[in-house]
């Protein structure tokens, strides 16, 4: 890799933090820019603008989860929905925005930026649902792809709750509500690669 490559990357890293944790209008160039240890005006040389970035760092964030998915369906086999849902509403999961899920932190943004990030979200997402749609057992295919989509909006309606509450009591319970609705949704699960 490339000394600008290797920069690139870390200001792509830096990127997802700032915005997962603060949201796009919750962090500025400058910010970001130093969170790389770069300064803006080499923030603004590789991407062109605050926009540019934030593609850029939901684009990484949500091949993370098309990545965690598929490394908890190879570890894990047939179980793999359970140690993904174990995971993702875990309380360290729960605690951890900056380095947290993309999906959780970065929707509401996406929802407000317009017809080209919403492509891009989309594609992805229908990529995520496809993968976990390939890991359910029983029914047709539309029947898994639409438990597909309940399975990870719900993880992520149940998160985006559990991280909303002040109360740990609380946050625990909207957590295992979730993981236990995304689990009954699902059904039977199976280990895709056999």
């Amino acid at each position: 890799m490339s000394k600008r490559e290797e920069t690139r990357k870390r200001m792509v890293d830096a990127a997802g933090r700032g915005f997962r944790a603060h949201g796009y209008a919750g962090v500025g160039v400058d910010s970001l820019a130093k969170g790389a240890g770069v300064t803006s005006g080499a923030f603004y040389a590789h991407f062109g603008s605050k926009d540019a970035a934030f593609e850029a760092a939901l684009a990484k964030g949500l091949d993370e989860v098309l990545e965690g998915v598929t490394r908890f369906q190879a570890e894990n086999g047939a179980d793999w929905l359970t140690a993904f849902a174990d995971y993702y509403l875990s309380p360290e999961h729960r605690s951890d925005l900056a380095c947290g899920c993309a999906m959780a932190t970065l929707t509401p943004d996406v929802v407000r930026a317009g017809a080209p990030l919403n492509a891009l979200f989309e594609g992805r997402m229908k990529q995520i649902v496809s993968l976990i749609a390939n890991g359910l057992r029983d029914g047709e295919a539309k029947d898994r792809e639409g438990r597909a989509w309940a399975v990870i909006t719900g993880l992520v309606g149940g998160l985006t709750f559990a991280r909303a509450v002040s109360d740990r009591e609380t946050s625990d319970a909207i957590a295992e509500s979730a993981r236990s609705a995304a689990l009954a949704i699902a059904g039977a699960t199976k280990d895709p690669s056999a």
